[in-house]
């Protein structure tokens, strides 16, 4: 066996997935710098969050307010999350057939859940277009996006007062708002489960 088969073989027994970050939709729409971590071609691609730290992948938990259904040849589907602090942009096409199909079977509005990967876009004009690829898709109850609020207030802050290290000091270069303008997301996020 060649030598590069046997490394091949050896990476993929080796893959283990990601734990999926939680993240606000207002922080994930401000992710605009993506990196690879490695060489090959196995290395994880990472985002970097404003709050200092790298994911592969995300877990999201939202109100699904809208799906475009692929028609004819178009194998793509697109859909809109809502979240307390935004909007995140979904999307799923033939490399994700799970992901398209279970979101295809959608009807907004109501409560879902998503795993997958943060995309990064530049439009011709210059901007940051941020979308989540889809990997997985449920449906969920209230309770279910209750929790979540709670669960990523308390990453968020966690994110915000860990010490500094070289993913934290690389987010603070590239996103100048200060930690008071994440715990107000926070705060924002948290009181709207009183409605």
């Amino acid at each position: 066996m060649s030598e590069s088969v046997h490394q091949e073989q050896q990476a993929r027994r080796s893959f283990i997935r990601e734990p999926a970050k939680r993240v606000f939709a207002a922080e994930f729409r401000e992710i605009i710098h993506q990196f690879r971590d490695g060489t090959d071609e196995w290395s994880p691609t990472y985002s970097l969050l404003p709050t200092g730290e790298r994911c592969n992948r995300v877990c999201i938990v939202g109100t699904l307010t809208d799906v475009q259904k692929p028609d004819g040849e178009n194998q793509f589907c697109r859909a809109r999350v809502t979240d307390p602090t935004g909007t995140f942009f979904v999307s799923a096409g033939s490399y994700q057939p799970e992901a398209m199909h279970q979101l295809e079977q959608l009807t907004a509005p109501l409560y879902v859940s998503i795993i997958g990967k943060p995309n990064i876009y530049n439009s011709q004009d210059g901007r940051n277009l941020v979308s989540l690829r889809a990997e997985i898709v449920a449906t969920v109850e209230r309770d279910v996006r209750d929790c979540w609020l709670i669960e990523t207030a308390e990453r968020t802050l966690e994110r915000l007062d860990r010490p500094e290290d070289g993913d934290k000091i690389k987010a603070l270069s590239l996103h100048p708002q200060e930690p008071a303008v994440w715990k107000k997301m926070v705060h924002a996020a948290l009181s709207s489960m009183q409605i």
